[in-house]
């Protein structure tokens, strides 16, 4: 099936199979934002957003996206309950991509998921917010500044 982006989804997904493994990240492959929302959007995918209710509330969100941080706010307490709450919303055998602010929380979530037997978890490099500019600000890459769909309530 094609994507979004008229490009199929099995390009899409052996493109982030190879910057993963040239990377050498353990997970099935590394997808940037537009891939993600092209596999999204067409349904090959479920989106895990792994950012704080605080993150998501403040900043936005990927509307249809699953919501389960990986830590609280504000104290920053790793959820342990995270594998199982994965296991309640997506399937093991169904290709899921992981986002948060910067690519770092969501390579931790696809890791633990490929580990505790996800064969299709995906790293959204970049993340939502993505990499900081001179100046500080997170407005370099990332899926907001990509132009791509998200909403703030």
């Amino acid at each position: 099936m094609a994507s979004e982006t008229g490009i199929a989804a099995d390009t899409l997904f052996a493109v982030a199979a190879d910057r993963a493994h040239d990377r050498g990240a353990p997970v099935r492959g590394l997808l940037l934002p537009a891939e993600a929302w092209a596999l999204f959007a067409a349904g090959e995918i479920e989106l895990v957003d792994t950012r704080t209710t605080a993150e998501r509330d403040l900043i936005g969100y990927v509307p249809g996206s699953i919501h389960i941080e990986w830590y609280d706010y504000p104290a920053k307490a790793r959820n342990t309950h995270f594998l199982d709450q994965l296991r309640a919303r997506v399937e093991p055998d169904r290709p899921v991509a992981f986002l948060c602010r910067s690519g770092v929380r969501s390579l931790h979530a696809a890791v633990q998921a490929t580990a505790i037997g996800y064969g299709a978890a995906y790293n959204v490099v970049e993340g939502f917010e993505g990499d900081r500019n001179e100046r500080g600000q997170r407005r370099v890459n990332g899926w907001q500044m990509s132009g791509l769909p998200w909403r703030q309530d």
